[in-house]
This record gives C-alpha cells, structure tokens and sequence, in this order.
C-alpha cells in the first residue's frame, strides 16, 4: 500500500522511514571515522584528504550514476547510486550537515511547490 515498489511488493509507510534512517545511520557511521588515521579505512583517508577530495569524489559519482542512466544499465545505475549517497553524506558530515537539515529543507520546498517540484534558485533561502 506504499508509495515506492518494490521488485515483488509495495513498500510500507514505517519501511520508508526506516530505509530513511539508514541515511541517519550512515551519517553517524560516518561521524566515527572523522579524526582517525587515514589507515584506518576509505572514509577516515576521505576526512584525512579534505572537502576538496570529497566534492571531486561526489562529482564522479554523480557521473558514473548519469553515465549508467544513459546506457539504461539498471543494477549499476543502482549501485552507483548507492556510492553517490555514501559520498553525499560524507560531504554534509564533513561541513556538519545533518540529515535532518536536509530533511527540513525538502519539507520546506515540499510546501512551496509540492514534494515533485524543485524550487527555482530565486526562490530557494527565501
């Protein structure tokens, strides 16, 4: 009775917000990697090499995700979308940016045009 479909079902209302959370999880999985040697894992060599690295990785993903929506290549359209988020979420990490932000942010929006819309740049911050 969800909104989103699964391959075999509809998803539930609750198992959308728990997949949100999932986003909350990883930023905070995240959060724990910040200040650890770089040797410790690719998240902690993210932090180590700084916002410029991280932004030039979130590019390239977003990237590879345009590429493999072109070619019409589904799986891998799904997994690079995965990369784009973990990349994403490092970023807002690293400029302390919740997840909540965000969330309030689309909410924001969400009233001024409706959840399908973007909002014009002359109208965003206002």
């Amino acid at each position: 009775m969800g909104y989103a479909k699964r391959k075999d079902r509809p998803v539930e209302p609750g198992e959308e917000a728990s997949r949100l959370d999932q986003i909350g999880r990883l930023h905070v999985a995240i959060g724990q990697c910040r200040g650890k040697p770089a040797s410790d894992s690719r998240t902690a060599k993210l932090f180590a090499a700084g916002i410029p690295k991280m932004a030039q990785k979130l590019v390239e993903e977003a990237a590879e995700v345009a590429i493999e929506a072109v070619r019409g290549q589904r799986a891998k359209l799904r997994d690079e979308s995965a990369d784009l988020l973990y990349h994403l979420v490092v970023l807002w990490t690293a400029l302390n940016i919740s997840p909540e932000e965000i969330w309030d942010e689309m909410k924001r929006r969400e009233e001024m045009l409706g959840i399908a819309e973007k909002v014009p740049k002359r109208l965003q911050g206002v």
